[in-house]
């Protein structure tokens, strides 16, 4: 049995990395082809922008053959915080609040029949003065006397004719603006789409053709004399010259027709050779680049073993992951220069295999959400088409990552909500992909059975109070410094009483937790540490006895302070030890052992390698233990990341029910997990299960919050004060009533009145701009439908997003 310290009884030293909790990996890592995400060359991208949020999108699995190199030559441009990246294209432009259809139809309508009428009183001769301007830049001799005179010669006829034709352009075009008819085609004709669009642009043009030929439109005459007045009239004598001419005149009029119903569009589609759409709705193919080609280990000289990956790709022996994680090791190793011949020695040996987990793991078992390894999002849902969300983010896809997750998560919902299977899996899954791609740690902590992932998705597993747990935990979190490991199990044990002071218990576990290991190199275990709290009298004898006798005379003082605070007013002690003695059940026999031969896994080692570790606790017949030390884990994640030095690894601790575990003290370290690249998820089912005085304090602390379908109004009403309000404007209609003064004004307002049944009132309008709560405490409450949470994002930067309403789709 292989006992090199990387496996072994229940844990892992901090200095090593543990191995899998589970059976070891297969020699030959399975082939795991590009997510679903990347599109093949030609196919269209994964992001569209309709109008309303779709279904739920399956998980973004790779598909069997897909390429690797299309997924990684995707266009991910930059995008405000939580906008989905991956293959991401902007919405159409927001277009202004029209008029109704009924409005629309009436105005051109009425703009038609005015046309008419107008086009009838120049044509009978009604309007004066018509012809006045035709006569100031024309000879007279060609009129008739008087301003209203008709053409006296040929040449003045002509001039007429084509007078009249350019003034019922005007008129028409004129006409087509005050209608409106270009919207009026748009609603109703060119977003029908095809080919209802060609079928009615042929059958207008053939209408147009049979006004034209009929001379019911002033087309064809105007031609001819045009073209005579420049040819000469000669030029008709030829048959072969007018059926040339009305030949252009013809397709003149039909090509508009032709324009506006994408004739030439509609027959490419036919005959398989459709272009992309012009109007942008289509998103644009995976980009051209060279990203494929590893351009960074071709700058650096190391042509060949960028060859090799490119071949890798290509042949599809390399999965997202391997991707990211190559990606990733090349670029710690030029930060030390005498990492890269090793590392492209591996790539030239290995392939695609290089620069492994410590697991050997290349990917995990299977993948419930969609995620892009290559910039560690993972996508939870999208943004619903709502008047709370803007115009820019409805329909896009919400995704979560390192940078936003730096600032920490809070998500507050019922039972039910869906915060487990639609939060908190996908960020653990996301998180043990970059794990395995060498950039993340995390720890997921949740009830025995909770759905965070499979065994064999963990390096470790620890089932405490199982009699088969290969993995244990330690309480005093891998420290050696007694004051250190005392102010964290403090923090742990009784950091939730408010009564208690966790600095004054904190004194009390020091004068115990430094003598002991002083006397015995080692902290006790939590019987020894329960007698001492009691202050059995043989614990502390035998104590005392040990430290005189190896000469600790400073920790001697340090005991004997302790013997005299014992049984004072105030003093912490029975209280620690009767949460130690929830700790000291049968259940947990041979657990939290601390003795020479003991190896619990310490979660100092998340701060140096890239662990995937998952803590099931006993909360069905240990719930107040299973809390206790829920509090001792985050207490200890907050100390040991806060005091890492190298912060190349973002760390995160992920409590699937977080209830009684937050204190001041882990708020206060929640506030510094942003600085040294780490971050905490935070499951609650309602703000309740934190102490009123940290509401304001935990809202503060975390740069993101959820709040799902489902809260209370109390829990909506802090929600609500923490993300603030903005300013809107506000119509407010006022009706007033209007007396006439005069008899036959009140007369028809009294015949209205009596037609109608109301008064003749006008209307007030004022437009303000007021100031209003982005999300009030009632809709968080009924108005989030089910399925759905309100999320605010923020990241480590100061970028934000204002909360937006998501369809989650997990």
């Amino acid at each position: 049995m292989d006992d090199d310290g990387t496996r072994g009884a229940r844990g892992s030293s901090a200095d090593r990395v543990p191995g899998p909790a589970l059976p070891p990996p297969p020699t030959t890592p399975p082939r795991v082809p590009a997510p679903a995400a990347g599109p093949r060359p030609g196919a269209t991208p994964v992001e569209q922008h309709p109008t309303r949020p779709g279904p739920a999108s399956p998980a973004e699995q790779p598909v069997p053959g897909a390429p690797v190199d299309a997924w990684l030559r995707t266009p991910r441009p930059p995008q405000e915080p939580g906008v989905w990246r991956y293959g991401y294209t902007p919405p159409p432009p927001e277009e202004p609040e029209g008029v109704s259809n009924r409005s629309l139809l009436v105005g051109a309508l009425i703009s038609l029949l005015s046309a008419l009428l107008l086009w009838s009183l120049w044509r009978n001769g009604y309007l004066p003065y018509r012809l006045v301007p035709l006569k100031l830049f024309t000879p007279g001799e060609w009129w008739n006397p008087g301003t209203s005179g008709g053409p006296r010669t040929i040449e003045g006829s002509d001039a007429l004719t084509v007078y009249e034709a350019i003034l019922f352009g005007l008129l028409a075009y004129g006409c087509g603006r005050i209608g409106n008819f270009s919207e009026l085609f748009r609603r109703h004709v060119a977003d029908r789409g095809q080919p209802f669009l060609a079928l009615a642009a042929a059958a207008a043009a053939g209408l147009t053709q049979l006004l034209v030929w009929k001379e019911a439109l002033p087309v064809v005459r105007p031609v001819l004399v045009l073209v005579a007045s420049v040819a000469g009239g000669e030029i008709y004598q030829s048959q072969t010259v007018v059926n040339v001419i009305y030949a252009v005149i013809a397709a003149a009029v039909l090509y508009p027709f032709a324009r506006l119903g994408c004739w030439r569009e509609l027959i490419a589609a036919r005959r398989g050779t459709a272009a992309p759409a012009p109007d942008g709705t289509a998103a644009a193919p995976a980009a051209a680049t060279s990203a494929d080609q590893w351009p960074e280990l071709r700058t650096a000289g190391w042509a060949d073993a960028a060859d090799t990956l490119t071949a890798e790709v290509r042949t599809g022996r390399m999965s997202d992951v391997d991707v990211a994680r190559l990606r990733h090791a090349w670029a710690l190793a030029t930060r030390r220069p005498d990492r890269l011949a090793p590392l492209a020695e591996a790539v030239l040996r290995t392939g695609g295999a290089a620069a492994l987990h410590p697991s050997g793991h290349r990917d995990l078992p299977r993948r419930g959400a969609r995620h892009d390894v290559l910039t560690g999002q993972v996508r939870i849902g999208r943004c619903a088409d709502d008047p709370h969300n803007p115009y820019v983010r409805r329909g896009t896809g919400l995704a979560l990552e390192p940078a936003l997750l730096g600032t920490s998560l809070l998500a507050v919902g019922p039972p039910g909500a869906g915060k487990t299977a639609r939060l908190i899996r996908p960020v653990v899954e996301a998180l043990a992909l970059r794990a395995l791609a060498g950039q993340a740690a995390v720890l997921a902590v949740g009830g025995a059975g909770a759905p965070l992932g499979p065994d064999d998705a963990f390096d470790v597993v620890v089932r405490l109070g199982h009699p088969g747990s290969a993995h244990d935990i330690d309480l005093y979190g891998g420290t050696t410094d007694p004051d250190e490991a005392a102010a964290v199990l403090a923090e742990g044990l009784v950091g939730d009483v408010g009564s208690l002071d966790s600095r004054r218990a904190a004194t009390v576990l020091a004068q115990l937790l430094g003598p002991y290991r002083a006397a015995h190199g080692h902290f006790p275990s939590v019987p020894e540490l329960r007698e001492l709290l009691d202050g059995t009298p043989a614990a502390l004898a035998g104590l005392r006895a040990s430290l005189e006798a190896a000469g600790h005379h400073a920790m001697l003082r340090e005991l004997d302070a302790r013997s005299r605070q014992a049984g004072g007013p105030g003093d912490p002690a029975p209280a620690l030890a009767d949460r130690v003695a929830l700790l000291d059940r049968p259940a947990f026999t041979g657990f939290f052992a601390t003795g020479p031969d003991a190896r619990p896994f310490s979660l100092r080692a998340l701060g140096q390698h890239p662990l995937r570790v998952r803590v099931d606790l006993p909360e069905r017949g240990h719930a107040e233990a299973s809390r206790l030390l829920t509090r001792l884990l985050l207490a200890q994640f907050t100390a040991i990341t806060a005091a890492r030095t190298d912060t190349t690894l973002f760390a995160c601790l992920v409590l699937d029910d977080a209830t009684h575990a937050v204190t001041a003290e882990t708020v206060r370290g929640i506030r510094r997990l942003r600085s040294v690249n780490a971050g905490a998820v935070l499951a609650l089912r309602t703000v309740d299960d934190v102490p009123e005085t940290l509401h304001t304090p935990l809202l503060g602390a975390v740069g993101c919050t959820a709040a799902f379908s489902g809260i209370t109004t109390w829990d909506g009403k802090r929600f609500a004060e923490a993300w603030g309000k903005e300013w809107v404007e506000t119509r407010e209609v006022a009706q007033h009533t209007v007396f006439a003064d005069q008899p036959f004004t009140r007369a028809l307002h009294a015949l209205r009145k009596l037609v109608t049944g109301k008064a003749v009132t006008t209307d007030a309008v004022t437009v303000r701009q007021v100031e209003r709560e982005r999300w009030s405490a009632s809709e968080l409450a009924y108005a989030v439908p089910a399925g759905h949470a309100v999320i605010r994002l923020a990241t480590v930067e100061g970028e934000h997003a204002p909360p937006l309403l998501v369809h989650l789709d997990g």
